[in-house]
């Protein structure tokens, strides 16, 4: 996992979060014990504003420079021009059998679909075989920093850093994939849990094959603490919001990147919706709870 964590660092670069002009709502939140936080456009600025994979941001020179670099042998430019469909095929058709078995709101495991490419690829003799799974994750690495550029958010490590400092109980609920907690390591430099999160509030969708706006994500948490007495903060009316809020918890929407910004205005779920607050600094919230 080192060799990912390098590989993270060296092709991220710093980026910065675009204003959005939302009206804030700087409201008091009494009575908090856990604070929980989405990733992907919220502790991170992403390119995309998501997880690149879910946003459908394909680009065949990406793909074609990752497998070069990864160290597959065959005709990686072939590769790179027809990897962003099958890709997206894939992970339809996956979504597809989940929803057929009652998950409203699938999610795959990457690994899993970059292995069923590399297959696709050694069947029309387009790749030569190669077996090898570390290359397999080394190309889900290469492929995802190069199509969903991401960096901290300002102010996540120091908002983070308060709340832990203050003793309150820290979590995650993301639409992520098992190089998210490496991307945290690579760019706060420290893991998960030495930034202060607890392990048994943290659910990643890659892990629960379910992807929010699914409750069930947030109901796992329900045997570890009092959702009443806790704050979800995220970028996406729906998919945060209104999920969180649906489980119990109090929300902050935070506003702090156009490019990630999701008010889902046209979605019934979200036309009376209200966040508890707005901000559209990470830190603002440290004076909120």
């Amino acid at each position: 996992m080192n060799e990912l964590i390098t590989t993270i660092k060296n092709l991220s670069r710093p980026l910065e979060p675009r204003p959005t002009g939302l009206p804030l709502r700087l409201e008091a939140l009494d009575g908090v014990e856990t604070v929980l936080f989405d990733l992907y456009g919220t502790l991170l600025i992403s390119g995309s504003g998501d997880v690149g994979t879910a946003a459908a941001v394909d680009s065949a020179e990406a793909l074609t420079r990752s497998l070069i670099v990864a160290g597959y042998e065959g005709d990686p430019e072939r590769a790179g021009q027809l990897g962003p469909e099958l890709i997206r095929q894939e992970i339809e058709r996956r979504h597809e059998t989940a929803r057929t078995d009652g998950i409203a709101f699938p999610e795959v495991e990457i690994s899993r679909v970059w292995q069923k490419i590399m297959e696709e690829f050694q069947k029309l003799d387009i790749l030569k075989p190669d077996e090898s799974p570390d290359k397999i994750l080394r190309l889900a690495v290469e492929y995802e920093c190069r199509i969903n550029p991401v960096w901290p958010m300002p102010g996540a490590a120091e908002t983070i850093e308060f709340f832990k400092e203050r003793g309150l109980r820290l979590g995650l609920v993301s639409n992520a994939q098992f190089y998210t907690p490496l991307i945290m390591k690579a760019l706060f430099e420290k893991t998960i849990e030495k930034l202060g999160f607890d392990p048994a509030l943290c659910v990643w969708s890659y892990k629960a094959l379910r992807a929010k706006p699914s409750i069930e994500l947030f109901q796992t948490l329900e045997a570890e603490t009092d959702l009443s007495k806790a704050v979800y903060v995220g970028n996406d009316m729906l998919n945060d919001i209104w999920t969180a809020s649906q489980a119990g918890c109090r929300t902050v929407l935070f506003a702090g990147d156009q490019r990630s910004l999701r008010l889902r205005e046209e979605d019934k779920r979200c036309k009376k919706l209200q966040p508890d607050a707005v901000v559209d600094d990470l830190k603002q919230i440290t004076e909120l709870v």
